[in-house]
């Protein structure tokens, strides 16, 4: 029988213990509890943020604030959001030689998995007492910052990630909404940031446009998800990175000082590098097989090779000749986007003799030119 009595003991602080016990077997080591009202600030932050023309096309909560910003849109009668922080920092792997690009830490190997299990422990709880619960991780359909902002569990840093008290921003997060009239968290985290600005310093492309705002545009993270040519101005910034950027967090004194607490997984799990030649050669088919885990828009497997591109552009080897032939074969690839990298990559490598005098599409065309 459903407990209708928000006094009742099997929503206590007792019966949130238990609901916490069941996460920790997935090695999530902080829960909270927020209430299930409308998030009025996320809401007028994503407001706010598209109407500076700050989302450079960046949908997920973006796509529809009303949704994502109301938990009782994702479960009717909702009443209170059980969230969940899982660590996701591993010891770093021993880097490959040759040409190799970087992988934000995050996506080395699958956290939404474990979280999700610990989620689902939780909700089928909650569905045997008589509560409806549905778990959300790595999912538009709610702003999983601002619940675990509301749940205590941590405050927003000036790189508008979520810090954990003493563990700073390597964690994945999740939550589930709950018509369960749990006891909510007292108060959210005091900001711990102060007069810090290391994160704003730090950003390679100045994205950080004010503590807590970011412009996507700039935002490599986001540059290297979105789908089209990557701006020539960010480029060379994009350095050796072909998914995600960590450069504001690796410098943010909180996930510092946490750094020496690895989660647990073995490290040759981990997908820290990626060796750019074989991805470049590689076909579609077994390029999806490694790497379709990362958002890819409309799952197409040109904008890894894009990425790819503009890596080989950076810290390729000129003089090696497996470099010269596979820019070779990308500068007459059937993808103008792709080709449009290949040129961009063999004038940065000062690869003049290998551009073509001309181009059929004028996107090409115009890096040609830009590349002269």
């Amino acid at each position: 029988m459903r407990p209708a009595d928000p006094l009742h003991p099997a929503t206590g602080a007792a019966y949130l213990r238990e609901l916490a016990l069941l996460t920790r077997p997935f090695d999530v080591s902080h829960t909270g509890v927020a209430p299930a009202a409308v998030l009025t600030r996320a809401r007028a932050a994503i407001d706010d943020r598209i109407a500076r023309d700050l989302t450079d096309g960046m949908q997920f909560t973006f796509r529809n604030p009303a949704r994502s910003t109301d938990p009782s849109r994702a479960v009717p009668g909702a009443r209170s959001v059980f969230v969940a922080a899982r660590p996701y920092l591993l010891a770093e792997p021993v880097r490959p030689a040759g040409a190799t690009a970087r992988v934000a830490r995050y996506a080395w190997v699958d956290h939404y998995a474990p979280l999700r299990a610990a989620l689902w422990a939780v909700a089928h709880r909650l569905r045997a007492d008589g509560f409806k619960a549905v778990p959300f991780a790595d999912d538009n359909s709610i702003v999983d910052r601002e619940v675990a902002y509301q749940a205590g569990i941590g405050w927003y840093g000036k790189n508008a990630n979520l810090l954990v008290p003493g563990a700073g921003s390597w964690f994945v997060l999740g939550c589930v909404v709950t018509t369960a009239p749990l006891p909510t968290s007292a108060e959210p985290a005091p900001d711990g940031c102060g007069s810090c600005r290391r994160c704003l310093d730090a950003c390679p492309t100045g994205a950080i446009v004010q503590p807590g705002v970011v412009d996507a545009a700039r935002c490599l993270a986001w540059v290297l998800q979105k789908p089209g040519i990557i701006a020539r101005h960010l480029r060379e910034a994009v350095g050796d990175r072909i998914y995600g950027c960590d450069d504001c967090q690796e410098v943010c004194p909180p996930s510092v000082r946490f750094g020496d607490r690895h989660t647990p997984g073995a490290v040759d799990d981990a997908r820290a590098w990626v060796q750019v030649m074989p991805l470049l050669q590689c076909s579609d088919h077994d390029l999806i097989e490694q790497w379709g885990a990362w958002y890819l828009a409309g799952r197409e497997p040109r904008w890894i090779r894009r990425n790819a591109l503009v890596v080989l552009g950076n810290v390729g080897d000129p003089a090696a000749a497996d470099v010269q032939r596979v820019l070779g074969e990308y500068l007459l690839h059937r993808d103008p986007i792709l080709r449009v990298h290949a040129v961009w990559a063999v004038a940065r490598l000062g690869l003049h003799h290998l551009m073509p005098a001309t181009d059929p599409h004028p996107d090409v065309q115009h890096e040609l030119q830009a590349c002269r």
